[in-house]
């Protein structure tokens, strides 16, 4: 991988976390929301937090008034929406970064928890892009990250944000939440298990799938064998994840995570049966 790259990639996954994120999760998986609101409240350290990012020179998107604007007030809806565009071109190089806001949460400690972060990697990733384009003005540096909703059900909702940066080669991350709105709680993927034997269980399974789609398709690789780079072993305890509509874990990986970067960022869903006896219920997957 470019060496540019590998530096832009370390940055981002240095993108500072409030303090008050761990806990804000660790009690969110105890709480229960005595009262139900329906009106959404922005936090204000969140908009104070965007206002200083967007100070300098970026666009607050005028879609994001209007989206607040129809969220609606009757039923409970939780949703992500748009809450800033960060756009800006300079030279060859460009900046497209849209902030999302989870909205419609009774739990404001997780939800403004949520938001801050996603506010901060935000402001990191054009501090990054200034910092580039000023040391570098016939640098040709591309910086897009946008957001999508992969699941939502009338229990779950996951969150992907996506970062892609390009510069001689393009390198792609995704980071995803997933919440059970009826909870009004973040999912950890260690929190679906007894202990930390998925670890294991999990990594097996991915490594056969590995090897079962380079068998049928010879334009896949994946490192898992002799390769001169470091080969898969295991998944992290906070891999990536998001779960599907029908109940199925799925795990992520960024681009050059476990293949060449030409496979781009790469998934693989989880057979339940390889996980079913590990899992602490089937509330989430089944």
């Amino acid at each position: 991988m470019d060496k540019k790259l590998e530096q832009l990639r370390k940055a981002y996954q240095n993108v500072p976390i409030p303090k008050e994120l761990d806990q804000v999760v660790e009690t969110a998986l105890q709480h229960k929301p005595k009262k139900k609101r329906r009106i959404v409240v922005w936090p204000a350290s969140t908009l104070v937090a965007a206002a200083v990012l967007l100070a300098a020179v970026v666009n607050i998107n005028p879609g994001a008034a209007q989206a607040m604007s129809q969220i609606p007030v009757i039923g409970k809806v939780v949703k992500a929406i748009t809450f800033t565009e960060i756009k800006q071109k300079d030279g060859e190089s460009s900046i497209d970064v849209k902030t999302p806001a989870l909205s419609g949460l009774n739990n404001r400690e997780l939800e403004n928890g949520i938001n801050e972060k996603y506010v901060k990697e935000s402001h990191q990733l054009y501090r990054e892009f200034m910092k580039e384009t000023s040391r570098n003005k016939k640098g040709h540096l591309s910086i897009y990250s946008d957001y999508e909703t992969v699941t939502d059900t009338k229990d779950l909702i996951s969150i992907r944000r996506s970062v892609e940066r390009t510069e001689a080669s393009s390198y792609t991350e995704r980071r995803y939440i997933t919440i059970d709105k009826k909870n009004e709680v973040l999912l950890t993927l260690k929190s679906l298990f007894k202990d930390d034997r998925y670890i294991t269980a999990i990594s097996e399974n991915i490594k056969e799938q590995m090897k079962q789609q380079m068998k049928d398709d010879p334009d896949k690789i994946y490192w898992i064998g002799d390769e001169e780079v470091e080969p898969f072993k295991r998944i992290k305890a906070d891999q990536n994840f998001y779960i599907t509509e029908n109940h199925k874990l799925v795990i992520s990986f960024d681009d050059y995570e476990v293949a060449p970067g030409y496979m781009g960022a790469v998934e693989f869903e989880i057979p339940t049966k390889a996980i079913s006896n590990l899992l602490i219920g089937d509330r989430y997957i089944r």
